[in-house]
C-alpha cells in the first residue's frame, strides 16, 4: 500500500492539550486532499483494583456527550511526563488512592483517522487510602464496582467510553484466563 505524503501541514488552532491542523496529503496517483488532524499531548488511564478485587470508577459530567459518565481513572500528561507516572499520579488524584505497583495492562489510539492520542492503561495494585486532589475544573464521584457488573454494563451499552471499554474488557480477560 502506498502511504499518503503530507505536502502541508497548517496550525488552525491550539489549544492547552489539543493543537487542530489542516493537512494537505498527496496519493500515489497525484491527487491531493486537504484532512482535518488534532495533535492531542498524551493521555494514560488505569484500572484500580482494591483487596477484594473491586474496581474503582469515576462518574463525572463530560461535554462531549453532555452526559455523566462511568469511567477508569485517566488524565493528559504533564510536560515530560511518562504514561506510567501520569496513571498513576491520576489514580491518586482523582481517587485519593496510592498504588504499590502499577503495570501496562493495555495501548490504544481512541480515534487513529483524525487523531493521534494515544492511551496507555496502567493496572493498579496494593492501594492505600491518601487524599484526593482534584484539578479546579473536575468534579467527579468515587465509585467501586465487581468487574462483572462492569462487563455487563459494556455489553449493555451502558458505559460507552473507550478507554474504560479497552481497560475494563482487557482486566477482565485477564483474570478469567
Amino acid at each position: 500500500m502506498f502511504k499518503p505524503e503530507c505536502i502541508e501541514n497548517r496550525e488552525v488552532h491550539k489549544g492547552r492539550i489539543l493543537t487542530f491542523y489542516k493537512k494537505t496529503m498527496k496519493f500515489e496517483n497525484g491527487d491531493t486532499a486537504e484532512w482535518d488532524f488534532i495533535h492531542h499531548n498524551g493521555a494514560a488511564a488505569v484500572v484500580a483494583v482494591d483487596e477484594d478485587g473491586k474496581l474503582f470508577m469515576v462518574k463525572q459530567y463530560r461535554p462531549g456527550c453532555d452526559r455523566f459518565t462511568l469511567e477508569i481513572p485517566a488524565g493528559c500528561l504533564n510536560p515530560g511526563e511518562d504514561r506510567k507516572t501520569a496513571a498513576v499520579r491520576e489514580l491518586e488524584e482523582e481517587t485519593g488512592y496510592r498504588c504499590a505497583k502499577a503495570e501496562l495492562l493495555n495501548k490504544y489510539y481512541p480515534a487513529s483517522a483524525y487523531d493521534d492520542e494515544y492511551i496507555e492503561i496502567y493496572l493498579a495494585t496494593g492501594l492505600t487510602k491518601t487524599a484526593q486532589n482534584l484539578d479546579p475544573d473536575e468534579d467527579v464521584e468515587v465509585i467501586k464496582m465487581d468487574v462483572e457488573e462492569l462487563v455487563s454494563k459494556i455489553l449493555s451499552c451502558e458505559i460507552s467510553d473507550g478507554k474504560t471499554i479497552a481497560g475494563v474488557l482487557t482486566y477482565y480477560t485477564r483474570i478469567k484466563r
